[in-house]
């Protein structure tokens, strides 16, 4: 297994990163967790030094795993563990109902970051076979300064890219919880309502930048404002700037929407997704939680000024 990635499960075809074990389909939220080996603990421990002969508090907490006795984080004496169990329990209810399938799950970091992916019952499809796909991640960090969060995620099918769906206010889709209070399922779940009412207007807004073409000069600005050059030297494209307008024609759903901005658009998602970055799975945690992410926000917001302009 590759060095991000330290367990994992997924269920259906192979993901884009290739990493994991395959499950059934119809797997079950409690199933997932032993298969994707998340079925375990953590506790905090305080934490100690000896100063002449003497042992004194830090004040502070080890956060430990209980199935190996893995450091995972120093943390505060108000820091409140939440269980992978008991964060996976957001997926349980619309599992048994029929209203997700548990997708992939994980643990990244040596078991710091865990995740969960669900497949929601929505999807919509533009110009005739491009296809959306909604799913909800779950970030469940043992890591001080990291809070619990769920997003909504969209993956466009033809080519397995993870799409921003932050439209100018990521906060809309998404919900954060500290763990400076106990893990509260219910108020995790009221994002789903709203990131369904995001869903309608990100098919809009494909079906627009679709409509609005590009030229040579606003697609090498563009691709230079979202891979800028840090040479003051040469004013060339970027090396990231010149491979994304390199696979606009080859990537995969290039056929949809030629010449225009949802196309140019999804090069920057492939190019992150599937390029970037030393291996995959640290491809895979950075297009969904680290720089990557961003760069993908940014991306669509300045596609569709782009776009308006046009």
């Amino acid at each position: 297994m590759a060095h991000n990635v330290e367990t994992m499960a997924y269920a259906g075809e192979v993901p884009w990163h290739g990493l994991g074990v395959q499950v059934a389909e119809t797997i079950s939220v409690d199933e997932m967790l032993k298969a994707a080996s998340l079925d375990w603990m953590v506790n905090k421990f305080p934490t100690y030094y000896e100063m002449n002969g003497v042992r004194k508090s830090t004040g502070k907490y080890a956060l430990v795993r209980e199935s190996d006795g893995k450091f995972l984080s120093n943390v505060s004496d108000g820091w409140e563990p939440c269980q992978n169990a008991d964060a996976f329990e957001l997926f349980n209810d619309f599992v048994k109902e029929g209203d997700m399938e548990m997708h992939t799950a994980g643990s990244l970091k040596d078991g710091q970051i865990v995740w969960g992916l669900a497949k929601m019952k929505d999807s919509f499809e533009v110009f005739k076979g491009d296809q959306i796909d909604q799913y909800l991640l779950l970030v469940n960090p043992h890591q001080f300064g990291h809070g619990i969060h769920v997003r909504s995620t969209p993956i466009r099918v033809v080519c397995n890219n993870t799409l921003s769906l932050s439209l100018g206010s990521a906060s809309k889709v998404e919900a954060t919880q500290n763990h400076r209070k106990v893990f509260d399922v219910e108020e995790m779940k009221q994002t789903l309502g709203l990131a369904r009412e995001k869903l309608a207007k990100y098919k809009d807004m494909a079906e627009f930048l679709g409509l609005k073409r590009y030229d040579e000069m606003t697609l090498n600005e563009y691709m230079n404002v979202v891979f800028p050059s840090f040479s003051k030297k040469s004013p060339d494209l970027s090396r990231n700037a010149a491979r994304a307008i390199d696979i606009i024609e080859t990537q995969p759903g290039a056929e949809y929407a030629k010449g225009s901005w949802w196309q140019a658009f999804n090069a920057v998602t492939y190019l992150a997704d599937h390029e970037l970055g030393r291996n995959p799975d640290t491809r895979m945690q950075s297009a969904w939680l680290g720089a990557n992410k961003d760069r993908k926000n940014f991306a669509l917001e300045k596609a569709i000024e782009f776009a308006e302009a046009a």
